[in-house]
């Protein structure tokens, strides 16, 4: 007669077998007691997903949900060894993954999970929040606790996986080759080209972060910038460096809700770097209508902002999906994407000419690559800054991100818009310009 720690053995074996049998993947599963089980024919087992627990099994079994896996994840409960979360993935197909669950054996897998149902449920406390959000800014949201929840995590944090100008937001690579550095002076570069800068205009930079495309448009493009960000510990390093390049005469840098400045600040160009998915969609009309009366007549409008596709039946786009419940309660609440035909018809209805829109779904996967893997190589500075549950936390985020833009799951795009007016618009008439 087995005991209950045979039987969870036993039972974890068959249901390895019976997934390997339909992932058919190339790497193995580690238990609790050492033991090593492939998850597909001939896999190898230097890279290992690892069971610390039964408790992790009963959970897994009980709530088969992504939540799940990441609050696993978080807790230590699950692991990965042998390769980041990211390249782990890279060794089973994606999409053979989705369709497990519906193809193993029912029977088996009830009986399987017969020994796993009693137990303690060894929960960790994780930072996640779980307030309530209310979707509608005038109702009382309070966008600035959303935004340091996520922004004002640790400076040092960031920096671990960040370029040197601390630019948190998809990069521009000219060639897969390029190292991050590269492709993010490129992506400003092409924001400052895009907006037509010249100098002693205005720039509004709308959510500046530390200030990277602040301070580069000022030092090569001779424009007055203001940069607004509601998070302290982006304004600390970004004012710091203002100074640092002596660049105090021409930024101006605030701690402001962008919805607070007045209208009689008219500024010639505004760039909004994906800000925009923090502010909800119950808020994309008032984001529209002030951006308009923020911009001069002859004024450019440049917005960069990931997407979600949009759904058959439109009515169904506002359903989260598990990546947002996710992402929602650990790293971005509050946060909510469009999709690139809203973008564009928003942008008409409230008084914008749409000029030129550019897919940049590659761009983001290369630099989600770039950030795991730095974050992933100096993850043990980033648990002494941050600590261990956070730090695995964003390991995953960041993975599944990068995995998500390389599946077509998501997307990112930049859109140039001018305010509309009769006649011409004054842009050049080749692309290239």
């Amino acid at each position: 007669m087995f005991n209950l720690e045979e039987r969870r053995l036993v039972a974890a074996r068959a249901l390895a077998a019976e997934i390997a049998r339909h992932l058919q993947g190339d790497l193995s599963l580690e238990l609790w007691n050492g033991e090593v089980l492939p998850l597909g024919p001939n896999a190898r087992d230097d890279v290992r997903i690892v069971v610390r627990s039964p408790g992790a099994v009963r959970r897994l079994l009980l709530r088969p949900k992504l939540m799940t896996i990441f609050e696993l994840y978080a807790e230590n409960e699950l692991d990965v060894t042998g390769a980041s979360p990211l390249d782990a993935s890279r060794r089973y197909d994606h999409f053979r993954s989705l369709e497990v669950g519906a193809k193993v054996d029912r029977r088996l897998a009830f009986k399987c999970a017969l020994p796993f149902l009693f137990g303690a449920k060894n929960r960790q406390q994780i930072g996640a929040y779980d307030k309530t959000v209310d979707p509608h800014f005038a109702r009382g949201r309070d966008d600035k606790e959303l935004i340091q929840f996520h922004y004002d995590v640790s400076n040092e944090f960031y920096a671990l996986f960040l370029d040197p100008a601390m630019v948190y937001s998809c990069a521009y690579f000219t060639s897969p080759q390029d190292s991050i550095e590269v492709a993010q002076i490129a992506k400003l570069d092409r924001i400052c080209r895009k907006l037509q800068l010249k100098p002693g205009e205005e720039l509004l930079d709308i959510g500046c972060g530390w200030g990277g495309l602040i301070c580069h448009a000022a030092m090569n493009y001779g424009v007055r910038c203001h940069g607004v960000t509601l998070s302290q510990k982006q304004y600390d390093f970004a004012a710091a460096k203002i100074a640092r390049l002596g660049l105090q005469d021409r930024i101006k840098l605030e701690v402001r809700d962008y919805r607070a400045i007045d209208a009689s600040e008219a500024y010639d160009k505004i760039a909004q770097i994906e800000m925009f998915e923090h502010i909800g969609l119950d808020n994309h009309d008032r984001h529209f209508e002030h951006i308009k009366k923020l911009l001069r007549p002859t004024g450019l409008y440049l917005h960069q902002a990931s997407t979600r596709w949009a759904t058959p039946d439109l009515s169904k786009f506002r359903q989260p999906t598990r990546y947002q419940k996710v992402l929602s309660r650990f790293i971005f609440p509050g946060g909510e994407c469009d999709y690139i035909g809203l973008t564009a018809t928003n942008l008409e209805r409230h008084g914008f000419e749409v000029r030129d829109v550019e897919a940049m779904r590659e761009h983001f996967q290369l630099t989600l690559e770039h950030w795991v893997a730095r974050l992933y190589e100096q993850r043990d500075e980033a648990r002494d800054e941050i600590g261990e549950a956070r730090t695995r936390l964003w390991i995953l985020y960041l993975s599944m991100c990068a995995r998500s833009f390389e599946r077509c799951t998501i997307g990112v795009f930049q859109t140039l818009a001018a305010r509309r007016r009769i006649g011409p618009s004054s842009l050049p008439l080749a692309r290239g310009d």
